[in-house]
């Protein structure tokens, strides 16, 4: 896609605030876009080559050439290449402001409200944005699930955090030309880290919590939380606009991370609480399986909330939209309580799925320590009768998250199913073994108490068959997601398809083929 205004490659390179070195005098080419995977270059684009764990983009600059590249960035000193090539100290830096540049710094016209934390980005994210449109905004929002753009809605991929900078801006730049003033950027901590989300100007910045999550990327928590605490920095360090004059962070006083947090930011701090404490705070609330009831309470205000969300955590999930909407937006909290009682459910976040059978089933993206108990709890709150937990824990991720989660549902689920959850390159049996150990470490009977089941549909299949009436069967850890990776391949997979087949071949009536998976036809 090309940009919205044409400019040179000497342009964009003076726009931004990052030192370079041109190996070329002849930086005046016109460019059509940014790139940064060469399979994806196309004629008269910057190709900037990435360096990463797996791959380095410098061994596709010729690639990109062919292609069509006018123009190469990159770390190291490279000469004789018949285009101009630019040599930086941070390409991904780079890559974000070039992205920013080209599409002409879209953020700076926009209100751009950042949502991070461990658990619960997603669905904060999508409570802010439906806050903005009750309020009679012109908003958009770019989650892991889509992009919305006015009344389009684009799919951001598979397997996606935060999108890369090129996406972002342009999403931005799209949003800005339909007219919207207002946008939503969920903002991972791998988005941040990588510098994807540099040059996207935040207004308002919302921690939802930190826990034990990502270590295999960020190495230690303190890394890890140092990250989360980057959409803060940016907050502080991107311009004042003259129309939104007032930048606020929005911390969880129930997070051990809350201190730490907040004698480091520079701006304006409100805090939100299920206690009485911080500036608002959750009164009289009630859980029931089709949602809650609660009193916000504010410096000056008092409303009542209802929500189609369960569980505890959404209470804190909706005091930070309210938090980031009725303070740093001004919207009046009646306002707010009429657009959070809008929201039916989230995709993908204990979504049910009833054919009809006789108990519960619901679907969550529940894939952390943390998230699994909060769902576990939330879910023993809504039956007297048992809690079957179908979940696993992916390859080439943080390993100690295995046994942990594992514990987690020892703890709290009357049976646990151990499946696959993306083993992508490491061995599935591997994954399973370690986590069987968190369960033996809980005096847990494999045959009884847990199963392991290598293939996914085939443990949602026998989580069904162990169902009784009024039990409730939670299938965790994919949620929304579109595929499944096993070694290097994306397999279309969707917990809620796997489900309906399932259930509709237990029941007995019309439903979907269970999706493919090459443990298919190797599951005990």
């Amino acid at each position: 896609m090309t940009g919205f205004i044409r400019q040179s490659f000497r342009d964009l390179l003076y726009r931004i605030p990052i030192s370079f070195h041109a190996a070329s005098d002849s930086l005046d080419v016109q460019i059509t876009g940014i790139a940064y995977d060469s399979r994806k270059v196309e004629m008269g684009n910057i190709f900037v080559a990435l360096r990463g764990g797996n791959l380095d983009g410098h061994q596709f600059i010729s690639h990109a050439i062919e292609r069509g590249a006018v123009g190469i960035v990159g770390l190291d000193d490279i000469r004789d290449l018949h285009v101009p090539y630019v040599q930086v100290e941070d390409t991904r830096l780079a890559l974000a402001w070039l992205s920013a540049a080209f599409y002409n710094f879209p953020a700076r016209h926009l209100t751009v409200i950042g949502v991070t934390g461990t658990d619960g980005k997603t669905t904060t994210s999508n409570l802010i944005y439906q806050i903005l449109l009750e309020a009679g905004y012109k908003a958009g929002i770019i989650s892991t699930i889509n992009a919305a753009i006015g009344n389009e809605i684009v799919d951001t991929g598979f397997h996606v955090t935060t999108p890369e900078a090129p996406d972002i801006q342009r999403y931005l730049a799209r949003m800005l030309a339909a007219g919207l003033t207002h946008v939503v950027l969920e903002t991972t901590s791998h988005g941040l880290a990588q510098n994807r989300v540099v040059g996207c100007e935040y207004d308002i910045g919302v921690m939802t919590n930190i826990s034990h999550e990502h270590l295999d990327f960020h190495r230690s928590f303190d890394l890890y939380r140092d990250a989360k605490l980057k959409l803060f920095q940016l907050l502080s360090e991107s311009e004042w606009k003259s129309f939104f004059p007032c930048k606020l962070a929005v911390l969880n006083r129930d997070d051990p991370s809350y201190d730490y947090l907040a004698s480091r930011i520079q701006v304006q701090v409100v805090s939100y609480s299920k206690e009485k404490c911080g500036e608002l705070w959750a009164d009289e609330v009630e859980y029931s399986p089709k949602g809650l009831c609660f009193t916000v309470v504010g410096p000056s205000f008092r409303q009542s909330i209802h929500s189609h969300l369960v569980g505890d955590y959404n209470v804190s999930n909706i005091l930070a939209a309210i938090g980031a909407s009725v303070f740093g937006l001004k919207i009046s909290p009646e306002i707010a309580s009429q657009g959070i009682k809008k929201i039916k459910g989230i995709p993908g976040r204990m979504e049910s799925i009833d054919l009809g059978q006789s108990f519960m089933a619901l679907v969550d993206f529940a894939h952390t320590p943390n998230a699994l108990a909060n769902v576990l709890r939330t879910a023993r709150k809504m039956t007297a009768q048992r809690l079957i937990a179908v979940f696993g824990s992916a390859g080439l991720r943080d390993r100690q998250k295995r046994r942990m989660m594992a514990e987690v549902a020892a703890e709290l689920a009357d049976i646990s199913i151990l499946t696959a959850e993306d083993p992508r390159t490491e061995s599935l049996d591997q994954i399973l073994a370690e986590m069987a150990d968190g369960m033996y470490a809980r005096n847990m009977v494999e045959g009884e108490s847990f199963h392991i089941e290598r293939d996914r549909g085939e443990a949602i299949r026998l989580g069904i068959r162990l169902a009784r009436a009024g039990d409730i069967l939670l299938i965790l850890g994919k949620g929304h997601e579109q595929s499944m990776c096993f070694g290097e391949i994306e397999y279309p997979w969707d917990d809620r398809v796997a489900l309906r087949s399932a259930l509709a071949e237990f029941l007995e009536i019309p439903g979907p083929k269970m999706p493919y998976l090459p443990t298919q036809n190797q599951h005990k």
